[in-house]
């Protein structure tokens, strides 16, 4: 029987940090790596008589994200306690929203082996975020960061539509891209900004019910994420199958040993024990805030992806690779309306030799130091006949380190192609006087032979030829 025998059912809950200033109820700072405790003061350590005040960006952003998803956003949402002790929550609750949330009824649609899929987006609400514990920091004890505290975050919690590790594992890539083009969020999964936990169960093909799910914490990667689905399946099947019961719990993935562990029993809402938070009003969103933001939309990652490939005619792979990256596609579209030819070929250039360079250097495409201008240049270069193609890698290089003007760094390296007819006939004679042999085997039909003969004919002007011209003087010469 085995894991072939039953239908994984997947839904995931991403806790996205918005890309605010200040946090969310106070006016502390929300920037990642300070000292521990830096960035705190008692509203966010919930010290007694204090008073939460909410923070206008949280709610402009979240509706952004609602917008995008394709939800709809409530006119009115009500603030909650979750109520639960632990360190890292200095006031004994979380305030988040609980049965009337910002957004709601959205979807999501992925591409996975051709196919498309509409994952479907039950809800998106604000709330709070606790702070860090750090567990055997030295002599055993437990400490507690409380920077994270109060720091903005909106959950996206999608329907239980899911019905694989891959599945789930494009969604979240796809969720990420879409949050990062809204620049509201940075999809950094190391630093925590970009969180996913992931409730799995699974039931024999062919039935409808559910079975009992499971939820795993603790995935900070997207590799992770698809290993601890796999393995929390094959746990549940196994289980199931020798008799046992899945039980309705948390569990934790552990990325040493590769399996899943148990945390705690899963808490049912009951025991947070939530009500509305009385120290803050019904949020009430205006209409007008709701339009301005759907009109500052950008365009998104699928309607790109689908743009690249209809406008320029690139391939599905090209068009992926250039639209999830905002910052490359719009530099992309920057080239191409100073280039004006050949989009294939500039994608190339974008999705090879840029791509190289910006990953050993570690850069993004905002730190380059060159321009669209200075970018469609150098291709002009080479169209025009002025430079190799080989050459123009060595001038691009040169571009990215020091973002001085292709025409310029040719001029100083001495790299352009050698204009002189009369000097490319006489490489050419030279080169046909030296391999008689190689020509006869061209003049009995051999024409392969002729790439062994451009290569020399280039070899002797110093990589300075023209391949085009010097494949025609060949031609020429030869007799075709």
């Amino acid at each position: 029987m085995g894991v072939a025998s039953f239908q994984p059912v997947i839904g995931l809950e991403v806790h996205a940090q918005l890309l605010t200033r200040s946090k969310i109820f106070c006016g502390c700072s929300t920037q990642f790596g300070a000292q521990p405790n830096a960035h705190t003061c008692p509203v966010c350590l919930g010290m007694p008589g204090v008073l939460p005040v909410l923070n206008a960006q949280v709610v402009e952003f979240a509706v952004r994200a609602g917008l995008a998803l394709g939800c709809r956003i409530n006119a009115r949402s009500v603030w909650a306690r979750k109520n639960y002790f632990y360190p890292d929550l200095p006031k004994g609750y979380q305030i988040s929203q609980y049965d009337q949330p910002l957004c709601e009824h959205g979807s999501l649609t992925i591409d996975l082996d051709g196919a498309e899929k509409r994952v479907g987006i039950r809800r998106i609400h604000m709330e709070e975020d606790a702070g860090k514990n750090i567990h055997d920091a030295g002599g055993g004890e437990s400490l507690v960061d409380l920077n994270r505290a109060g720091v903005p975050l909106i959950e996206i919690v999608s329907e239980p539509d899911l019905r694989s590790s891959a599945e789930a594992v494009e969604y979240l890539k796809a969720l990420r891209d879409v949050l990062v083009y809204l620049e509201i969020n940075d999809g950094n999964l190391e630093e925590g900004s970009f969180r996913c936990d992931a409730n799995v169960s699974v039931m024999r093909k062919g039935s409808t019910e559910f079975g009992t799910r499971a939820e795993l914490k603790n995935i900070n990667s997207f590799r992770f994420v698809q290993k601890a689905i796999d393995h929390e399946i094959a746990r549940q099947v196994e289980l199931i199958e020798s008799g046992g019961k899945v039980l309705q719990e948390t569990r934790l993935w552990d990325p040493d040993r590769g399996e899943t562990r148990s945390m705690r029993s899963k808490e049912e809402a009951h025991d947070y024990r939530y009500f509305p938070e009385p120290d803050l009003p019904p949020l009430v969103v205006p209409a007008e805030l709701v339009e301005r933001v759907r009109a500052s939309l950008p365009e998104l990652p699928r309607d790109k992806l689908v743009r690249f490939q209809v406008d320029y005619g690139l391939p599905a792979y090209d068009a992926r690779i250039l639209v999830t990256d905002r910052a490359l596609a719009n530099f992309f579209e920057a080239v191409w309306k100073r280039y004006g030819t050949n989009p294939k070929k500039l994608a190339n250039w974008f999705t090879g030799e840029l791509q190289r360079l910006l990953k050993e250097e570690g850069k993004t495409v905002g730190a380059l130091r060159f321009s669209a201008e200075q970018f469609a240049g150098l291709l002009r270069l080479v169209d025009g006949g002025e430079i190799s193609g080989n050459a123009a890698k060595e001038v691009f290089a040169e571009m990215f380190r020091t973002g001085k003007e292709p025409a310029r760094i040719v001029a100083d390296r001495g790299l352009g192609l050698e204009k002189d007819s009369s000097a490319v006939e006489g490489a050419v004679d030279a080169v046909l006087a030296a391999n008689a042999a190689e020509v006869e085997k061209y003049r009995a039909g051999k024409k392969q032979v002729l790439g062994f003969l451009v290569g020399q004919v280039m070899k002797a002007m110093k990589g300075k030829g023209n391949p085009a011209q010097v494949n025609a003087v060949l031609k020429s010469k030869l007799g075709d």
